[in-house]
């Protein structure tokens, strides 16, 4: 299979040398893009577009559209699209691992941190970690439903999400309000087609994106079935996290709930871990998804350390490669279709309360336990959404507070 047409060859050296390149050029924004994914977007553009010209600004928003639409970390999705662009599948490999790698590293280390070495990190200072996922995912709560949920219509959608992932928090059921929202999208809204657009520049034949996304269904389908049948806590590992970077729409912070309903119950993660490590994934540059590597190297069962968080991380991230791949040669048709964007309308607004959902249950219900909690959370959200406050110095300054806080106590 070739990502690309023909086009003239280029020696080896040359080829090793700009793939080189794409991954310093990916390794520095994996090493410096704080604040999310709408962040690392803007991030993108400046550098593809405004400062390198590789993409016109036409085609940088096309990409976007895509990933938006796709399941998975949209920002990450949009450097594999952009490496694909510039040096096919190698090139999409490399800008993956370069932006994905600076943070992955940090929460694996984290990670052995607070398992080998337990009490040189204070349990305060965890406690901060955690208080300061609530600022963070009421944040994003805050931010969506302003931008997504704008009429009535939305408004229910987002409400009967969020009540029915707190009264069923399994994945099934999240699964059931997406399916349903689409489909309650296509019932209430409309959509007006857009004007003709742009071709992307990428050339992928409609024969290799079929494959693609045959190889997605097969590991889909199939990984669950292997697990069960060979009892492999490897690959149950590789199942779940799988099936977790298949099913997140909306942003990395969906990813809250759906991890903590794989890893928390069955004990594989305490609860305590979960959220001390995702207040620590705020605190690093890079994809939110990279949670994934310090899960996998805090498994009490089965693969963990370094092996266990390569390959949950791989197993995240191996849907967005397989669902990008295998969907450029047929976004131009869908992304002008009224009926899939009403269909999209109804899995945002479910999106968000579906992260409503996950602010109350686990992260606010394991983080306040005092008033002083309560007042830490709030001056964290305020430090976020009003003072605009950089995330990673909150997240510090929080584990700070905590660990004063407790002096007092």
């Amino acid at each position: 299979m070739s990502v690309t047409e023909n086009t003239p060859p280029h020696h080896f050296p040359r080829d090793r040398e700009n793939l080189w390149t794409l991954f310093l050029v990916f390794l520095r924004l994996g090493l410096t893009s704080f604040g999310g994914p709408v962040a690392h977007l803007g991030y993108f553009r400046e550098e593809f577009v405004a400062r390198r010209q590789w993409l016109s600004e036409r085609a940088f928003t096309d990409l976007v559209a895509l990933c938006q639409f796709l399941p998975g970390p949209a920002s990450s999705q949009v450097g594999i699209a952009v490496g694909i662009l510039r040096r096919g599948y190698f090139g999409a490999l490399v800008s993956w691992a370069g932006f994905t790698l600076p943070s992955a590293i940090l929460l694996i280390l984290f990670a052995l941190g607070i398992s080998r070495h337990a009490d040189m990190l204070p349990l305060a200072a965890l406690h901060g970690l955690k208080v300061v996922a609530v600022a963070v995912v009421a944040q994003a709560v805050w931010g969506m439903a302003r931008t997504i949920c704008t009429d009535l219509s939305r408004l229910t959608i987002m409400l009967v999400a969020a009540c029915t992932c707190l009264a069923f928090s399994d994945t099934l059921s999240q699964i059931v309000v997406i399916v349903l929202a689409a489909v309650t999208g296509l019932a209430l809204f409309s959509a007006t087609p857009s004007a003709p657009l742009d071709a992307l520049p990428i050339r992928v034949t409609a024969r290799s994106g079929l494959i693609w996304l045959a190889i997605f269904l097969l590991l889909l389908i199939g990984l669950p079935i292997l697990s069960r049948s060979s009892g492999s806590q490897a690959l149950s590992d590789l199942d779940a996290f799988f099936r977790v970077g298949s099913l997140v729409f909306g942003g990395g912070h969906v990813v809250l709930p759906l991890l903590q309903a794989e890893v928390v119950p069955s004990g594989l993660v305490s609860n305590d871990t979960f959220l001390a490590g995702y207040g620590a994934a705020q605190a690093v540059p890079g994809p939110l998804f990279t949670f994934a590597a310090f899960l996998g190297a805090s498994m009490t069962v089965g693969p963990s350390g370094i092996a266990g968080g390569v390959l949950c991380l791989l197993a995240i991230f191996a849907p967005s490669f397989l669902l990008v791949a295998g969907s450029i040669p047929f976004w131009n048709a869908l992304r002008c279709n009224p009926r899939m964007q009403a269909a999209l309308a109804g899995i945002n607004s479910a999106v968000v309360g579906m992260l409503l959902a996950a602010l109350y249950h686990p992260v606010w219900t394991s983080a306040i336990h005092a008033p002083s909690d309560f007042a830490l959370a709030l001056a964290a959200f305020v430090a976020l959404v009003f003072w605009r406050v950089p995330p990673w110095l909150v997240v510090v300054l929080s584990a700070l507070l905590g660990m004063a806080a407790a002096k007092f106590v």
